[in-house]
């Protein structure tokens, strides 16, 4: 019991001193961790820090995607300098999170906040992606030849998957069996079998593979391919190319990014729309996907050039690069994500991390993949 009057004004003093310090830090303001938040990497268009700075921004959700805070990364050059972001996954299962830059992978363990590991690739990195297990990450190399097969764990490489395709944008499929590998060279979408490496191929299509997606029970998969404002269809159990869809009503036009009309696609998780990016007209298309071949339906104008698409885990909020909030069922735009300094921010690596009890309970996809079929349990 402090009885000295003296005393107890020195320690409640000091009690003040150090509440306002945690409160300047951003300690008082740390997220509880139940909740649903978003994470962003940036610079995730290209190395422009202008929009976003430099490190993992996170979103609440449930509150009008308030920013919440910032968590640092590595992933600069030799002269500090940020490189190119090109790839997020993560893993509920393990309660990791995997930054790709166009020379590293780095590992954090998202309840510390802590990068755990970070090791650099002789052909670079690009977009990958993390089996359902958490074990196994599909890295590709830097618009290169190969696809490298890491330990989730140790980042150390397990197996080279060789395509001579422009490794570029990669999706493992929802039941660990076949990873999907989208080269930047090549007509055709190469699909591994995980357990013996064995490759086919779902093609040709019209032109070189940019972004795609597939549905849920990988059946079907959603391909942008260069020069074409739309997208193709391929069915991902015969190999055949299905249907080729242009966007109506709109021209092709000059990108800033990436050098196709269409460079972007998405699945809502319920599979029922397609959304499709258009750069030139700062647009994305939506599409009906509940009929083959999928039907225009609507078109939502952005603040910039959109480069990527993905979405809310429940399919309420869709996340074009420029960073807007579109709500799903309205269409409405409900809110723009901005940092701490309320400057705008864009990206193409982000996704939703949900958390109970202290504990990673969900984690989303930088891809706007199906999941009718998890729905449907």
């Amino acid at each position: 019991m402090i009885t000295h009057p003296s005393l107890g004004r020195c320690l409640l003093a000091l009690l003040t001193v150090v509440l306002a310090v945690q409160s300047a830090s951003g300690i008082a303001e740390e997220p509880a961790r139940n909740g649903r938040y978003l994470y962003v990497a940036v610079p995730g268009i290209r190395d422009y820090l202008e929009f976003g700075g430099h490190g993992l921004l996170v979103f609440d959700i449930d509150h009008g995607h308030q920013f919440v805070k910032r968590i640092a990364t590595a992933g600069v050059n030799e002269t500090g300098r940020p490189l190119n972001v090109k790839g997020i996954c993560a893993s509920a299962r393990t309660g990791r999170l995997y930054i790709s830059t166009i020379k590293q992978l780095m590992c954090l363990d998202l309840a510390s906040e802590k990068t755990l590991w970070e090791r650099k690739y002789d052909a670079g990195c690009d977009r990958m992606s993390i089996t359902p297990d958490g074990q196994t990450i599909y890295l590709p190399s830097l618009e290169g030849p190969l696809w490298y097969v890491v330990d989730a764990e140790t980042g150390q490489v397990r197996h080279k998957v060789v395509t001579n395709s422009g490794a570029h944008n990669t999706i493992c499929g929802p039941t660990g069996d076949f990873a999907y590998l989208g080269g930047l060279k090549s007509p055709l979408l190469q699909v591994v079998d995980t357990r013996d490496y064995n490759l086919h191929g779902v093609g040709p299509f019209s032109a070189s593979v940019r972004p795609f997606t597939i549905d849920s029970r990988q059946t079907r998969c959603y391909v942008n391919v260069n020069e074409l404002l739309g997208f193709e269809v391929g069915d991902l159990a015969s190999g055949d190319k299905l249907f080729r869809v242009e966007v109506q009503g709109f021209s092709k036009g000059p990108t800033k990014r990436h050098g196709c009309p269409s460079h972007g696609i998405g699945l809502t998780p319920d599979e029922t729309e397609l959304w499709v990016a258009d750069a030139a007209n700062s647009r994305m298309h939506i599409f009906d996907a509940t009929e083959m071949p999928p039907k225009q339906v609507a078109s939502i104008a952005l603040r910039e050039q959109p480069g990527w698409v993905t979405f809310s885990i429940d399919g309420r909020y869709g996340y074009p690069s420029t960073g807007e909030v579109v709500e799903t069922k309205t269409r409405n735009i409900v809110a723009a994500l901005a940092d701490e300094e309320g400057r705008p921010v864009h990206s193409e690596k982000m996704l939703e991390i949900d958390w109970s009890n202290g504990k990673v309970a969900i984690a989303g996809n930088q891809f706007g993949i199906g999941r009718a079929k998890d729905a449907a349990k």
